[in-house]
Order: C-alpha cells, then sequence, then structure tokens
C-alpha cells in the first residue's frame, strides 16, 4: 500500500498542514469517469455539496489542480492524469483487501472504461459479456463508441479496441485481426436497378455515405474515389444508420462482412480494399492490472475465435 501510494504520499507532504483523505482518492476516479460531478455524485451515492467538497478536499492536500471546470463538465489536468494509474492502484488494493478470503475470480474488480467501434460492440462485443460479468462479478464496464479516435494517454479510455493504430502516448498496442469490408445492397433494391452491371462504375446506382466529419473513414475514401463527386443519395454518422438504410433500399453501403451477411443483404463485391486490422490499446501504465489483463484477454480470445467471421 506505501509503495502504490507514493506519488499522493510525496505530494502530500509539501503541504502538511492539510490531511490527505485516501478515501478521497475514490471521489477523484469518479469525477474522471463520470465527467461531471451530478454523474459522479449519483454513482457515490453521495450529495454534489458533498463531492465537490471532497474534490477540494484532495486538491488543497496534494496542492495541485486535478480538473479544468467548464460548461461541459471536468477535463482531468496533467497533474490529474498523471495519478489516474495511483488512484486505481488504491482502488484495486481496497476491493483486495476488503475480499482477500474470496476466490480468485472475484478479486478482478473495478472499473473499465472501452473505446470502440460502434459495430464492433453491438455485434461483437457486447453479446458476449455476459460470460465475461459472469465470471467477473465485480467488475464494471463502460463502452464508449465512437468513429473518432480515443486519447488513451489523456485517459479518454482505460483500453481501445478500434481500427485506427494509436501513433503515440504511453500505450501498449497488439494487433488481433482484421476487419473485411464489402459493398452491399438489398435485395429489393438490386431488383429495382434493373440496369445493375457489376462491372459499370455505378454511374446509375445510389449509395448511402458518411458525413463530412467521418471522411477519414477507409469506407469514406473508396466512395470518394469511386464515385468521383457524385454525391451520395444518403449520408449518416453512424453504423447503425448505415445498415438500417441499406436494408430499407435506399442504396448501396461499405460494411464490415459480418454485421452485412447475417441481415440479408447481398454483397456486390466482397473485395474492394477496405479491411482494416484490429488493434487492442492499453494505456500502459494499467497492463499489470488484473482487471485489465481479464478484459484483454476476453477481447483478445473473442476476436481470435470469430478471425474468418470477421475478416471475410
Amino acid at each position: 500500500m506505501v509503495k502504490l501510494g507514493n506519488q499522493f504520499s510525496d505530494i502530500g507532504k509539501q503541504r502538511e498542514k492539510q490531511h490527505l483523505n485516501w478515501d478521497d482518492a475514490r471521489i477523484f476516479l469518479a469525477i474522471a469517469r463520470e465527467g461531471t460531478l451530478s454523474s459522479a455524485s449519483k454513482a457515490l451515492k453521495l450529495g454534489i455539496a458533498t463531492t465537490s467538497r471532497r474534490l477540494e478536499r484532495l486538491e488543497d492536500a496534494l496542492g495541485i489542480r486535478l480538473f479544468t471546470r467548464d460548461q461541459l463538465g471536468f477535463k482531468l489536468t496533467d497533474e490529474g492524469s498523471a495519478l489516474i494509474s495511483h488512484a486505481e492502484a488504491l482502488e484495486q488494493a481496497g476491493y483486495a483487501f476488503g475480499t482477500a478470503t474470496r476466490g480468485n475470480n472475484e478479486s478482478v474488480m473495478g472499473h473499465i472504461r472501452l473505446a470502440t467501434a460502434q459495430g464492433l460492440a453491438d455485434y461483437l462485443i457486447i453479446p458476449a459479456l455476459p460470460a465475461l460479468m459472469e465470471s467477473h462479478p465485480n467488475l464494471t464496464i463502460e463502452i464508449v463508441t465512437s468513429v473518432s479516435t480515443v486519447n488513451l494517454h489523456r485517459r479518454d479510455a482505460d483500453m481501445a479496441l478500434r481500427m485506427v493504430r494509436p501513433e503515440r502516448g504511453n500505450v501498449s498496442i497488439r494487433r488481433l485481426g482484421e476487419l473485411g469490408f464489402g459493398l452491399y445492397a438489398s435485395k429489393h433494391y438490386l431488383q429495382r436497378k434493373t440496369s445493375y452491371d457489376p462491372s459499370s462504375t455505378f454511374e446509375h446506382d445510389d449509395f448511402i455515405g458518411w458525413s463530412e466529419t467521418q471522411q477519414h473513414l477507409p469506407a469514406a475514401q473508396w466512395l470518394e474515389r469511386t464515385l468521383r463527386g457524385k454525391p451520395c443519395r444518403l449520408t449518416t454518422t453512424s453504423m447503425s444508420a448505415q445498415i438500417s438504410a441499406a436494408e430499407a433500399g435506399i442504396g448501396m453501403a461499405v460494411l464490415p462482412h459480418f454485421i452485412a451477411q447475417p441481415k440479408d443483404l447481398v454483397c456486390v463485391e466482397s473485395d474492394i480494399g477496405c479491411n482494416q486490422p484490429i488493434w487492442l490499446a492499453i494505456h500502459s501504465d494499467l497492463a499489470q492490472s488484473r482487471r485489465i489483463r481479464a478484459v484483454a484477454e476476453f477481447l483478445s480470445s473473442l476476436v481470435i475465435e470469430h478471425d474468418k467471421l470477421l475478416s471475410s
């Protein structure tokens, strides 16, 4: 315990007149995870005033600002980000102290924030989560889905399963597999487009594309090259909307094979050069955490088990 709290202790010695309450690290973690005082207070089952007062007490004891405050909520400062792993170590030690006599599975405890793509979350990860949660009843998971890249170094998440390889930051990275994409359309759409010709340049076809903010995606870039300036009939900001639009017969969409095939959509082109590697990225400070290792092993096994389904 002394070693786990060294960084908190060293800073605290600089403020000898202030009392450092170790339980306030729990307040710090809740605000960092929730982003607002109200949400953190609800998670902690404390009043907002109490939560705010205990955060101020912790900051006074440490002699630093842990968060910046704005209209959107609380964002970690650099000093706050540096202390997250130490606070989580205290949290884990507290759980372990209280349950030292329980079984090994119950020693996997705490909260994990996992960033991933919506398609992977909805169709791969969440359906498999019951087994993980049954094995580790004291583990809580928050899944953040977005097409934008999270910053693990800034602790936007603890770990990420994404198709974009982090280029910098204090992270451990492992390639788990590949996600295959193809061009899909509904049977109704293809029947309506009687002039459809697979060898054509899609001059008379309708497409479902991504909005302007998602133009960095390989699917959006393929559409841009293929359509050569022709606008998509419909643009969306989410994978679920893309799938719904394709099923409705609005047009053709670039979709992951493992999502589109069970939807009774027709694969118009199976290899369009949009396949993407699947990366598992973990904040290096957390790599040895028991809860992180448990979820990392779960995700690795999941991707490997479904390798053929995901890639083609």
